[in-house]
């Protein structure tokens, strides 16, 4: 018996689907797992209390990143021990959906002031994005008589060791700023470190510390509202928000620069898949526009690279930084 056309139009189009069903079923599970990720909620783990510039910076990346990923990202403080517990904590994490926020301080310092650091920052990690970079404000209370960094350093070497100074913790960034000020200006101001930028703010707002270097988003508003006097700014150039405040290069100090920054990163056993997924829409969502406006708001800098662009920065951040440490034999408690 001879197949008529459309015997043959029905057999084509069986053969059609059963193709497109072996193909669908052949197809190897990591096809799927690449699709699905994540499959969850995700954990964006901050090594610092709640109340400085990382949480402002971890708040914007989430909430963008919800947007994005399809499931929610939620900020989980957990300061101590200078960034130590959480780093540890991440990288032993398994889950696939836990990721912490990279810092100039667990990345590039910690290695250089502890003598057993509890987690390796280059092998226990992967670097997903540089998110952003904040300037180091050098502040003091408004009843300190000094209106300049000139003013400021003239006064502490007329009183040596009468002064204190602020930071959120042994190793922070605030801490590695004024060390880095008092070396080159050759200064003698006693440290106080705190857990966390909050209750060092707490202190610094009553008086009960005359000075303090804090990232700009954690204290535009303090100074804006004449709580606390800026003195100068560890930025190349002057910010747009604060125009009238002289750099530390401008004041005597050229060449000085001070910055905080932060970045993603994940556990290495995140699959690569995973990495370069998380890496694309973690860039777009710190340069989106809301992001950008919310950390430009505190004179924070949106950046946003490659894996390789961020690996690349931390090596030569921790070059950097081994060398300051080194010279101000920055120690933990």
């Amino acid at each position: 018996m001879t197949p008529t056309d459309e015997d043959r139009r029905r057999f084509l189009l069986q053969s059609a689907a059963l193709g497109a069903a072996g193909a669908t079923f052949g197809a190897p599970m990591s096809a799927f797992a690449q699709t699905a990720w994540p499959s969850r909620n995700v954990r964006l783990v901050v090594p610092f209390a709640p109340g400085g510039s990382s949480e402002i910076v971890a708040r914007a990346t989430a909430a963008e990143l919800t947007k994005t990923l399809g499931q929610s990202v939620y900020v989980d403080n957990k300061p101590g021990g200078g960034g130590n517990i959480a780093m540890v904590e991440v990288a032993r994490a398994e889950d696939q959906h836990t990721l912490i926020l990279g810092h100039i301080g667990t990345l590039a310092v910690n290695p250089y002031i502890y003598d057993k650091l509890p987690y390796d920052p280059n092998r226990d990690f992967k670097p997903i994005t540089l998110l952003a970079k904040v300037p180091s404000l050098y502040v003091v209370h408004p009843d300190v008589p000094a209106k300049t960094l000139k003013e400021w350093v003239a006064l502490v070497r007329k009183n040596p060791g009468k002064f204190s100074y602020g930071s959120a913790g042994n190793g922070s960034a605030g801490h590695l700023a004024m060390e880095y000020l008092k070396m080159v200006a050759d200064l003698f101001i006693l440290h106080v470190p705190y857990r966390g930028t909050g209750p060092q703010l707490t202190d610094l707002l009553a008086g009960r510390l005359e000075a303090a270097s804090v990232g700009a988003p954690a204290i535009m508003q303090f100074i804006k509202a004449g709580k606390l006097r800026c003195l100068a700014t560890g930025s190349k150039e002057r910010l747009p928000q604060l125009p009238d405040v002289p750099t530390v290069a401008e004041q005597g100090f050229p060449g000085f620069e001070m910055t905080q920054w932060y970045g993603l990163c994940a556990p290495a056993n995140l699959a690569p898949a995973n990495v370069e997924k998380l890496a694309v829409e973690s860039a777009k969502a710190i340069r989106s526009v809301s992001a950008k406006e919310r950390l430009s708001h505190d004179a924070a800098e949106a950046v946003g690279n490659t894996p390789a662009q961020f690996a690349a920065f931390i090596a030569q951040e921790q070059q950097r930084w081994k060398q300051v440490v080194t010279r101000a034999k920055i120690k933990p408690d």
